[in-house]
């Protein structure tokens, strides 16, 4: 394993100075800008129109020790401490995923299906930082919405950003999966049920990839073959559906096809599946029958 420079303090006297230090240590460009930026305060803007600004002791000593993180591969997310999805800022901690756009066909398929929903009663599961959650909740505020996580340490983060984004009409719950719900006042059944659970399998090469390898494994891999919290979420799901609910899940690449297997056997209907922007099954999904549509047929 190659070993990562080391960026000395001294050499990042000023912007520009700091900025062609980063470069040369192997950083892209826009990667040492955002750095320079998160520790000044300085604007992408005054990056260039005040480069000669000079960069305090303690502001250098923090530039170096982001860049060198960088350098060995912690994702620029839990450097930054943010993220944008939907167009929002998010607060990221290695307490939960980084957000990540094919997630955001999730949000979509949600909000679509629940077009016709007044004032839609709507659960997020296994919720980590909130995105899925609160993005539904700003776009519906008529919308009650439930976020879950059976990690402490990443519920606080949602809670944070559903405060800090204005999403109050967002209540939390910690604990697993459906039983999250036990004693609080959620209620019964939900015309939504949303859930972007971990589904990579445990033998999966890419765990110890890339920004993989910094993100928490509980949120990635069910430590298993990637559809054990799907089977759980999909049985589980009739039992806290309204007649004409909807289950959304979004799952790996190659997981489309027992995914809508696995709705099929539990009795959906209108199975279906999304693909993300390359193409990839992404996001699956099935409507819980309407109950009483066999009764009101048999009176015709």
């Amino acid at each position: 394993m190659s070993s990562v420079p080391v960026i000395s303090p001294e050499t990042l006297a000023r912007v520009a100075d700091a900025l062609t230090a980063l470069a040369r240590a192997g950083l892209p460009a826009l990667e040492a800008r955002m750095l320079v930026s998160h520790v000044t305060g300085l604007s992408r803007v005054q990056l260039i129109t005040q480069d000669t600004c000079a960069i305090d002791v303690a502001a250098r000593a923090r530039v170096s020790e982001l860049a060198a993180r960088r350098l060995a591969g912690e994702p620029m997310a839990y450097l930054l401490g943010e993220r944008e999805f939907f167009g929002r800022t998010f607060k990221v901690t290695p307490a939960v995923l980084i957000p990540r756009p094919d997630t955001e066909l999730l949000v979509e398929q949600a909000l679509d299906h629940l077009e016709e929903c007044d004032a839609p009663a709507v659960l997020d599961m296994g919720t980590g930082s909130g995105i899925i959650a609160i993005t539904i909740a700003l776009a519906r505020r008529d919308a009650r919405v439930w976020a879950t996580d059976a990690s402490a340490d990443a519920l606080a983060v949602a809670i944070d950003n559903a405060k800090a984004l204005g999403a109050t009409n967002v209540q939390t719950a910690l604990g697993d999966w459906y039983g999250a719900l036990a004693g609080t006042d959620a209620p019964p059944a939900f015309d939504l049920i949303a859930s972007n659970p971990p589904y990579i399998a445990a033998t999966d090469a890419h765990l110890d990839q890339g920004d993989l390898r910094f993100e928490p494994d509980s949120a990635l891999t069910d430590h298993d073959d990637g559809l054990r919290h799907l089977r759980s979420i999909v049985a589980g799901a009739p039992a806290r559906l309204v007649s004409g609910g909807w289950l959304l899940v979004e799952h790996g690449y190659d997981q489309g096809e027992p995914v809508r297997a696995l709705l099929g056997g539990a009795g959906f209907a209108n199975v279906f599946t999304a693909q993300d922007l390359a193409g990839h099954d992404r996001c699956s999904g099935g409507q819980w029958p309407d109950q009483n549509a066999g009764a009101r047929s048999s009176l015709k």
